[in-house]
């Protein structure tokens, strides 16, 4: 009995490492995508809380966010080997 509680609890621990490491690895996704436009929210922030103007943090922020959605737009399984003709009868490596 004591050692089927023992599985359980380690079983337990092992989902709990699983799901921790799959979120990091998410926010490490987002952060990537979308980390420049983090970066300069925050900056911007940060200007107009300390009185100055933030303008061109802001603009910076919502030109790296256009950035972020043009590539995930143009991301696709087709594109990710970058073959996307070869059923077409282009070459690899286009």
């Amino acid at each position: 009995m004591q050692e089927r509680l023992k599985a359980q609890r380690g079983q337990g621990m092992t989902e709990y490492i699983i799901v921790v490491a799959l979120v990091a690895i998410s926010a490490i996704a987002v952060f990537q995508l979308f980390g420049q436009t983090l970066r300069s929210q925050t900056a911007a922030i940060a200007r107009e809380l300390a009185g100055e103007d933030g303008a061109a943090e802001s603009q910076a922020a919502r030109s790296a966010a256009e950035r972020a959605a043009g590539q995930t737009a143009a991301k696709s399984l087709k594109s990710f080997t970058g073959n996307a003709d070869a059923a077409g009868g282009g070459s690899i490596g286009q």
